[in-house]
């Protein structure tokens, strides 16, 4: 209480030191780097990503991108490589004229050299950067070649992917985050009991979410998604707490005459309850962080800090906002609009075998579309981007008109003999799907000397400790058809040089997608028994948190189940957040009416007495927050083009309302079915049953 008190006292400067914080949280956010490239996330010690390092510790090559130009003269082109070569951070830029000069006709090359850079009327250069794939020196420099080149060329590549995504996310996001606002607010005035208090929520929780941002500045970059949904995610989730706050100072209000003793006592109660409320969905954001896959630990610490800041901002922003505002808040309440529901839990007590059987018919189809869902997944992050998208186009380009769709690179120890590097790569172009592969061997023939070659070509092929070559693959990044081809290319590799390694985008993501496979089982497990750890000590009880995790689990498997009915692939990343985010998110739900069930039957009510009352009393609240969650990221989806930022607030949307669905249909259910085990397994309760069994026949009598 003591802290209570001193919230009420210090209100004043609370609000000062609060808004004193948001002009170094606002520069700490735009101190911010953002990642866009989801490759940046894979462990460190994997092969390819040893390699990539190499690559550019030893080549002085980072990125790596492959221009495709149309209807140019060959001098025209010749003039437009100098261009490029002289833009920053451009390390080398590979074509016909770095062989030959453009005097001799292409025709002279061998066959397949020349089918290699060229295709009709269009014709292809390789450019290497100095820079890593999505460093914002490689973005500019992307720009720049399309700003010289004009209309007429096109880029292709991670480089460009992750430039298009971060052009994309900077016009989208300050539109979806007013979106986010406006749907919310909107549902906040349509639920609650004040026509001004959702402004003052907003205003809460607003700096609280730039608290957040502003403090990922000492994490040194986040990662597109994070920034994407953590501003909607935290504005949805921690609305709960602040209508908690307002409706215990109400009530309070009515038992003190002082609006501060009102207040103290509200946030005495906010923090009792929020706090249980809260730690089940730290827990699933923390559970996050066990992925391998690091973008889940990036997204995990920042939504649990944004969640633990949320609870601090609800107990002394917003009592201290409230105080302020007090007069016009209370003179503009007005009658809830959500009516009474004893009626319609009186229904569902009554028939709730029904709902028993529902459960029962809807777990085994939701669990089946649930697994097949989890097999539909895409990991090609140029899904995720509109058909009209400059990368998307030179990838259609890339792929009809000079049958590619992915670029391996590999490397070579430099001192492997000639021979075995040609009989190598003779082999690999025996893969299926392989189209080419060129080094300096497949440049020169076995009868030119390397001599012969300019420096520029072999410096630009051979570092003196590494060879590179390039592979050609009409298959396209993270399909079943390139995983069977890396590793066919790897065990060819490997048996001609064992330290080779073979990198880029297509043998990343097969990295990638081996991994996260992996940490959805482990962050699964991980939430499931970090939470159910915490309603059993929240609640005192062993079988409570099998029934309320099953609930919500169920809505899960129906929530991710949904897309393989409906033919919809979800990007990689969605099932393995939204799985976590929903428990962690909506078990609140089930948790705000068991609590009140055991409280009823501890006070001697009969079984169906109490499930009706917690039901009853339960289900205003729980609308409230399921639409609030519901508002927040319903219109994101709708408008995002990014199809895995709208993937996954679509999800968690569908996700809130499912589980708001459950909890009010199937928990009390439930509840009835295993009421007998639960008092039987839960602390304070074991000797109710021989108390209900006293307190029926007292209403009985009474009703004779």
């Amino acid at each position: 209480m003591r802290f209570s008190k001193a919230v009420v006292k210090c209100r004043i400067p609370i609000l000062i030191v609060t808004l004193a914080l948001m002009l170094p949280a606002v520069l700490g956010m735009a101190g911010t780097r953002i990642n866009y490239d989801m490759l940046d996330y894979l462990p460190e010690d994997m092969e390819t990503v040893i390699g990539q390092n190499e690559l550019l510790e030893e080549f002085g090559k980072g990125a790596f991108s492959l221009l495709i130009l149309e209807d140019m003269p060959a001098k025209d082109v010749s003039a437009l490589k100098k261009e490029i070569e002289q833009v920053d951070h451009v390390e080398t830029v590979l074509w016909y004229d770095s062989l030959l000069d453009t005097a001799v006709p292409m025709e002279l090359l061998p066959d397949r050299l020349y089918d290699a850079f060229n295709a009709g009327s269009a014709t292809m250069m390789a450019v290497f950067f100095d820079t890593s794939t999505s460093s914002d020196l490689t973005m500019e420099a992307i720009r720049e070649i399309r700003s010289i080149a004009g209309a007429q060329c096109f880029v292709s590549g991670m480089s460009a992917l992750v430039t298009d995504l971060k052009d994309l996310c900077e016009r989208e996001e300050p539109i979806y985050v007013g979106i986010a606002v406006a749907l919310a607010c909107a549902a906040m005035l349509a639920l609650l009991d004040s026509w001004l208090i959702p402004f003052v929520f907003l205003a809460s929780i607003g700096m609280m979410i730039l608290l957040n941002l502003g403090t990922n500045y000492f994490l040194g970059e986040i990662s597109y998604i994070t920034k994407a949904l953590s501003a909607v995610l935290q504005l949805a989730v921690t609305m709960d707490y602040s209508i908690f706050l307002w409706n215990s100072y109400n009530e309070q209000r009515r038992l003190h005459e002082d609006k501060r003793e009102a207040m103290a006592a509200a946030i005495q109660a906010t923090l009792t309850s929020v706090t249980g409320s809260s730690i089940t969905t730290i827990a699933g954001f923390i559970a996050l962080c066990f992925m391998t896959f690091t973008m889940g630990r990036d997204l995990g610490v920042v939504m649990a800090k944004g969640v633990l800041l949320g609870v601090i901002g609800c107990v002394t922003v917003l009592p201290a906002l409230i105080l302020v505002f007090d007069r016009p808040l209370q003179r503009t309440r007005h009658r809830a609009l959500i009516p009474d529901m004893r009626g319609f839990a009186s229904g569902v007590v009554k028939i709730f075998p029904v709902f028993l059987a529902l459960f029962v018919l809807i777990v085994p189809p939701a669990l089946y579309g649930y697994n097949r869902t989890n097999g539909e997944v895409y990991y090609d992050m140029g899904q995720c981007l509109p058909e009209d998208m400059a990368y998307v186009t030179a990838n259609k380009k890339l792929s009809e008109d000079f049958g590619m769709a992915s670029t391996h690179m590999l490397l070579v120890n430099a001192g492997l003999p000639a021979r075995e590097v040609r009989a190598m790569t003779r082999e690999m172009e025996q893969t299926e799907g392989v189209q080419y592969v060129l080094g300096l061997e497949s440049a020169v023939g076995p009868r030119v000397p390397e001599a012969f070659l300019p420096e520029s070509v072999t410096g630009a092929l051979n570092s003196g400790k590494w060879e590179l070559l390039l592979v050609s693959s009409e298959y396209k990044v993270a399909s079943d058809e390139v995983g069977r081809q890396v590793d066919q290319l790897n065990a060819i590799l490997k048996k001609y040089d064992p330290s080779g390694m073979l990198i880029g985008e297509a043998p990343c993501m097969k990295d990638m997608i081996e991994t996260t496979g992996r940490d959805f089982q482990v962050v699964n497990a991980v939430s499931i028994i970090a939470i159910f750890l915490i309603i059993a000590l929240v609640e005192k009880s062993f079988v409570l948190p099998f029934v309320l995790i099953a609930v919500i689990e169920a809505a899960i498997f129906v929530n991710l189940g949904l897309p393989h009915y409906l033919g919809q692939s979800l990007p990689f990343i969605a099932p393995i957040c939204i799985s976590t985010i929903q428990l962690g998110a909506t078990v609140d739900y089930a948790i705000l009416m068991t609590t009140r069930y055991k409280m009823e039957r501890i006070g001697g009510a009969e079984k169906r007495q109490a499930v009706h009352t917690a039901l009853a009393a339960s289900i205003p609240s729980i609308i409230v927050s399921g639409m609030g969650l519901f508002a927040a990221t319903f219109g994101v989806a709708l408008y995002s083009e990014i199809d895995i930022i709208s993937s996954m607030c679509m999800l968690m949307a569908r996700g809130a309302l499912i589980s708001m669905a459950a909890v009010i249909l199937i928990l009390p259910a439930l509840l009835l079915l295993c009421d007998r085990l639960i008092c039987a397994a839960t602390a304070g309760m074991r000797h109710i049953p021989s108390q209900n069994k006293q307190y029926v026949s007292k209403q009985e009598v009474y009703a004779k």
